[in-house]
């Protein structure tokens, strides 16, 4: 994965009930952008989507309508091989930060998994939206309401989500990358928490 954007912030959208086109129209042409699966419908102008599961490509036909970046997983490199314009990294483990450009590590979920990709493509300071972490209110687990083709319990969350965030932070610490969380009301205490307009004036 090549160092395309050196010392770039990045905004990394998660698909929490939480995410909205207000928001992702406040990124443009501001940051850099990872939409995550579904997100890429709110910013179809993102630099890259990223997406482990093949699944999910196979459902969408390999998103033929998306003109930047595409990144996946090597677990996922058989079921993508009808799309070679999708980039496949190697899985090198759940914990941690995976340093080398040919690798994720996957904390068990794609949030954490952009996030790596981010510190990949030159990032210096990632700003985190849709990361709820959590059911909405009304039960909704999703932006767009919940997948029907793989439904996601809400104890994943908690018990296999959340724990994985604070060896992720200690390493992107230790190399400089800052990382604030602007998703309203997130359950992920790990970062720093800001309002997005908050965050994105504070790199001016």
């Amino acid at each position: 994965m090549p160092r395309l954007w050196p010392g770039a912030t990045f905004a990394c959208l998660g698909g929490g009930p939480s995410l909205s086109l207000e928001q992702v129209e406040a990124l443009r042409r501001r940051v850099r952008v990872i939409a995550i699966n579904d997100a890429w419908r709110l910013a179809p102008w993102a630099e890259v989507l990223y997406a482990c599961d093949g699944r999910w490509w196979r459902k969408h036909g390999g998103v033929p309508s998306f003109a930047g970046l595409k990144v996946t997983l090597s677990n996922s490199a058989a079921q993508v091989a009808a799309w070679p314009e999708i980039e496949v990294l190697e899985n090198t483990g759940t914990e941690g930060l995976e340093t080398q450009p040919h690798g994720l590590r996957t904390g068990r979920n794609g949030g954490y998994q952009a996030i790596n990709l981010a510190v990949h493509l030159g990032a210096r300071r990632i700003l985190l939206l849709g990361y709820d972490m959590k059911p909405a209110a009304d039960g909704r687990t999703h932006w767009f309401g919940d997948h029907q083709d793989w439904p996601t319990r809400p104890s994943l969350f908690r018990d296999v989500f959340l724990p994985q965030f604070e060896g992720l932070a200690h390493a992107l610490d230790a190399i400089g990358v800052a990382v604030v969380n602007c998703t309203p009301g997130s359950a992920l205490e790990t970062f720093t928490k800001a309002p997005l307009e908050q965050a994105l004036a504070d790199r001016l």
